[in-house]
């Protein structure tokens, strides 16, 4: 019987691995990874965080380099796994859950070799498990190379000819731009493309949000409020250059296919070989069999962490208390408080 098994050795995951390696519990981390940072090995190759070194840190240990510069996803990856080498966090690898209950007084976790019993479970596998792909999809014809933003690596992967990238976000913002030097690339997107710059006056912009107290407003304030309505800007401006040059042709919402076009919301049609579907990750934990913890929404039911089951915490959701909540910017703050509430019962 362990006192907690934390479930995902992603940054989530090994933050509450040090907070309870400094609380001395009995505890065990389990991932389905072969090693530690392989989520971030395994993203796009020219992935770059938007998020200097100064704040892409987890606790106890810094990030080395510029501090205004920005690491590159194998640089994060190399990182996590140092630090658990320093803090000699337990973490057993190849460990794929498949079924996790909630018995009288404790949680037994299945696995497809082994079984876990423990007096308190914390879920740290992340919101970016099950890629999100519009149903649409299915429509399309299956000349039409597509792929999800995760399973993208690089351009090897595409057919000849032209792509469209769906989705107005930070990674589709960097694919798009990065094909756009090769080929003809189109982006479809639903909101108005808001930008930031990365830096402002030689500093990175996040220690301006810093100075402003806009990385410390909680998901319940009315700054976090407004932030959280307004949706995550795309950092720099290399996509809005790409689009004034031409490079990149902006398209409405995609909203159906036909033969092999696809067809916008402004009913304009395109012909194209590839897609990327940038479109996001649904939150979906189908081995967690545990009932009242959604909502309507399909949301977990939670404070900070703190689910309506006892014994039971959440860590790497997006606002989950702050912006930087699902980020290695703000994870080593939700997971002191989760620790601090399993060490109070």
């Amino acid at each position: 019987m362990y006192d907690t098994i934390v479930i995902g050795a992603g940054q989530a995951g090994v933050s509450i691995g040090y907070y309870l390696k400094k609380s001395f519990r009995n505890f065990l981390i389990l991932d389905k990874g072969s090693k530690i940072g392989e989520s971030w090995n395994e993203r796009y190759d020219s992935l770059v965080l938007f998020t200097p070194r100064m704040y892409s840190f987890l606790p106890g240990m810094n990030l080395e380099g510029d501090q205004h510069g920005f690491p590159n996803k194998d640089e994060i990856a190399a990182y996590l796994r140092m630090y658990v080498e320093r803090f000699k966090i337990p973490i057993r690898l190849k460990t794929e859950v498949v079924n996790v209950l909630k018995l009288k007084n404790h949680f037994l976790i299945k696995t497809k070799h082994e079984e876990y019993l423990t007096k308190n479970l914390v879920i740290a596998a992340g919101p970016f498990q099950t890629p999100h792909i519009p149903p649409l999809s299915k429509n399309l014809p299956k000349a039409i190379n597509q792929l999800h933003s995760s399973q993208y690596k690089n351009s090897k992967q595409l057919a000849a000819g032209n792509v469209l990238v769906v989705g107005g976000g930070n990674s589709g913002a960097q694919i798009a731009v990065e094909l756009s030097k090769e080929r003809a690339t189109y982006l479809a997107h639903s909101k108005k493309l808001v930008y930031l710059p990365l830096t402002f006056q030689n500093r990175s912009i996040f220690w301006w949000f810093d100075k402003l107290g806009m990385l410390r407003a909680n998901s319940t304030s009315i700054l976090g409020g407004v932030i959280q309505k307004k949706g995550d800007p795309i950092f720099g401006f290399e996509l809005k250059n790409a689009i004034k040059q031409n490079q990149i042709i902006l398209k409405k919402r995609v909203v159906d296919g036909n033969q092999n076009k696809v067809i916008f919301e402004d009913l304009s049609m395109l012909e194209v070989n590839n897609i990327i579907w940038a479109t996001g990750f649904n939150n979906v934990l189908p081995w967690l069999g545990i009932n009242g913890i959604w909502n309507e929404e399909g949301k977990v039911m939670h404070y900070r962490g703190i689910s309506t089951i006892k014994g039971l915490y959440f860590i790497g959701l997006p606002w989950q208390h702050r912006r930087g909540s699902a980020l290695l910017q703000g994870v080593g703050n939700d997971a002191d408080y989760i620790v601090k509430q399993i060490n109070s019962y």
